[in-house]
């Protein structure tokens, strides 16, 4: 398993889940492409594209920062257009950016519900177009959204609505053009976490300090992520992955080390069916 000299386009990777998973590639010595909106620090959001690309060089591999709105498709195009003439194409898109906003109908601003669909939905359905010509030169193509299998029980949508439509919408992208794109050899596959990852949406958004010592750490979902795109793209398409569930397949049981707080109960996800990474719709 080597991801040695793959290029990876990962969206939102300046910190969290995204960093993770772009320095799990590094340590193999991958190029990736550090693409996101955050140039200048935010003391409420740590690191920014530059200190991203610097992790991703100081782990040994190469970082190529990129600023780039996903909502915008101009942005888009020059950051997939820069990434292809410094590494020469793409082999594995990640689209990872996203936002939150755990809020019902009535307390749900349009402006809010509009910057939900037009990155989550919007964004994955852009980036991934714009990636797809370079994937289909690549050796062994991979696409992975970081989105939830699609459980449609309505507990998952009467709280928050807008969001959850937001987040599907990416998991049936991926479920939609991995059967479109099946003959041209590329993998289109999902990956959520079983439980709550230390991130700055756990800390801003949902439980603060003390929320962060009932996650696991981003480093989980690096792994798994890692050893999806080490598999074959041909036959590893049109899936809904748990992250736990990824490493259990590669002999990983022991999870204790990616733990915050070693001991303490973990906050379970959104989305995951009582059964496990399991969905409502067919497999491509």
């Amino acid at each position: 398993m080597s991801l040695a000299n793959k290029t990876l386009f990962v969206t939102g990777a300046s910190r969290g889940i995204g960093l993770a998973i772009a320095l799990r590639a590094a340590r193999d010595g991958a190029n990736v492409a550090i693409a996101a909106k955050t140039v200048k620090p935010d003391p409420r959001l740590p690191g920014t594209i530059f200190t991203a690309a610097e992790e991703v060089e100081r782990a040994g591999g190469k970082g190529l920062p990129l600023p780039c709105d996903i909502r915008d498709e101009q942005s888009v195009e020059k950051a997939v257009a820069e990434t292809v003439a410094k590494f020469g194409g793409i082999d594995i898109l990640v689209n990872n950016a996203s936002a939150i906003s755990l809020t019902g109908t009535l307390a749900t601003p349009m402006k809010r519900y509009d910057l939900m669909h037009q990155i989550n939905a919007r964004g994955t359905f852009l980036v991934s177009q714009k990636c797809i010509p370079h994937l289909t030169k690549a050796s062994n193509p991979h696409v992975l959204n970081l989105s939830p299998p699609l459980d449609f029980d309505v507990k998952w949508f009467a709280s928050h609505p807008a969001y959850t439509l937001a987040k599907y919408s990416m998991s049936v992208y991926a479920w939609a053009m991995a059967a479109e794109f099946k003959d041209k050899g590329i993998a289109f596959n999902c990956l959520w976490p079983r439980t709550g990852i230390a991130t700055a949406a756990i800390k801003n958004v949902l439980g603060g300090d003390e929320g962060m010592k009932r996650c696991r750490k981003p480093e989980i979902m690096g792994d798994a992520a890692y050893a999806i795109f080490n598999r074959p793209a041909t036959s590893c398409t049109g899936h809904f992955f748990i992250d736990d569930e990824v490493l259990a397949e590669e002999g990983i049981t022991d999870l204790d080390k990616y733990a915050v707080s070693p001991g303490t109960a973990l906050m379970p996800d959104f989305f995951v069916p009582a059964s496990g990474a399991r969905t409502v719709v067919g497999r491509a």
